[in-house]
């Protein structure tokens, strides 16, 4: 997961959260908070990010 460069982040593989099901706490563009699938022989967790309470989120 990444929140970011919508232009930066795709070169790397990365896609929207969105496609594997995945939200954030906050609204966030969706081209912008992003995620990476690291094990594809796994099944992609699902749901809403949850931040450590140190973020204030």
């Amino acid at each position: 997961m990444v929140l970011g460069h919508a232009d930066y982040y795709p070169r790397f593989g990365f896609s929207p959260a969105s496609q594997f099901g995945v939200t954030a706490p906050f609204d966030v563009p969706d081209d912008s908070f992003l995620a990476l699938v690291l094990d594809t022989t796994r099944e992609t967790p699902r749901g809403e990010i949850q931040y450590p309470a140190a973020f204030g989120v």
